[in-house]
């Protein structure tokens, strides 16, 4: 397994839209590796393909809420491939949401608070499910980023000039 650089805005390959994985082969399953070491080395609880330059509908998710006795997170490991929302409830959540590709930015964004989803699994096997709490939002969150939608998008203008303004601050502080 290897860590893969992620990839941050303002990197145009974040606003692709990724393609619909249909090889579930030794590739595959390496890329599905290396995502969840690079999420959990940076650390994160979702990374989509893109994030790290692969213009496929693949996302994983580790919530890692539970600890074991040492107080050491308990990994829940959950692979999402061609990932696709079969209906949304009306009630929504504010969530303070964060992405890896927008380092220390954070803003609240209201999504619906539950969602029946349907994706494959790394073996290719097909799953359905009603998912709501953290997980739905993190689904949510990891599948904009397929169709090159930024949490920052669900946001006001002024929210987001703000954030990517703080970014680049950072940024050039940090060279």
């Amino acid at each position: 397994m290897s860590l893969l650089p992620i990839i941050e805005t303002p990197d145009p390959r974040l606003r692709q839209v990724s393609k619909p994985v249909e090889a579930f082969d030794s590739a595959l399953q390496t890329l599905i590796d290396d995502m969840f070491e690079t999420m959990y080395a940076a650390p994160g609880i979702g990374l989509a393909a893109i994030q790290v330059g692969v213009p496929q509908r693949l996302l994983v998710i580790d919530l890692q809420e539970q600890e074991d006795a040492e107080g050491k997170p308990i990994r829940e490991p959950r692979v999402f491939v061609n990932p696709e929302i079969l209906s949304e409830s009306e009630d929504t959540k504010l969530y303070n949401e964060g992405c890896l590709s927008l380092p220390d930015a954070y803003a609240e964004v209201e999504r619906p608070a539950t969602v029946r989803a349907r994706w494959q699994e790394r073996d290719g096997a097909v799953r359905e499910e009603e998912l709501d709490g953290l997980l739905a939002v993190c689904l949510q969150h990891e599948m904009d980023h397929l169709e090159g939608v930024l949490f920052i998008d669900h946001l006001s203008r002024l929210k987001r000039e703000m954030i990517l303004k703080k970014l680049l601050k950072a940024r050039a502080k940090a060279a």
